[in-house]
C-alpha cells in the first residue's frame, strides 16, 4: 500500500476526491520531519527515511483532522472543549526524530 492509500484507510475516505488534498498533507508532513532532521541545512533534498513514514501518516492525519480549525488554542461551547499544544505539529509529535549535525 502507498502512503496515500494508508491515509485514506486510517481516515475511513473511499473515494478520490481529497487525494490531492491528503498528497499535500503528506509532503508537508515529510517536510516538517526533514525540518527537524535537519536542522541546520537551508535546503534539504534528502529523502525522508523510511523509519519515519509512520510518523509522516501520524502527522498528515493531525493535520487533516485538525482542518478548519488551524492554530486554535482553546474552544469550548456546549460541553465540547478543544485546545491544541501548538499552533503547528506538536512537539510531541516530532520528539522521536534524532536531529542530524555536521561538525566543521
Amino acid at each position: 500500500m502507498t502512503l496515500l492509500e494508508l491515509l485514506k484507510a486510517r481516515l475511513e475516505i473511499t473515494d478520490t476526491a481529497s487525494d490531492a488534498l491528503l498528497s499535500a498533507y503528506l509532503t508537508n508532513a515529510a517536510q516538517k520531519i526533514l525540518n527537524k532532521l535537519y536542522p541546520f541545512e537551508t535546503e534539504i533534498t534528502a529523502i525522508l527515511p523510511t523509519k519515519y513514514e509512520s510518523l509522516q501518516l501520524d502527522i498528515a492525519e493531525y493535520m487533516y483532522l485538525k482542518r478548519g480549525a488551524q492554530g486554535e488554542t482553546r474552544h469550548d461551547e456546549n460541553g465540547i472543549n478543544r485546545w491544541y499544544e501548538s499552533a503547528d505539529v506538536p512537539e510531541s509529535m516530532l520528539r522521536e526524530i534524532t536531529p542530524y549535525a555536521k561538525v566543521y
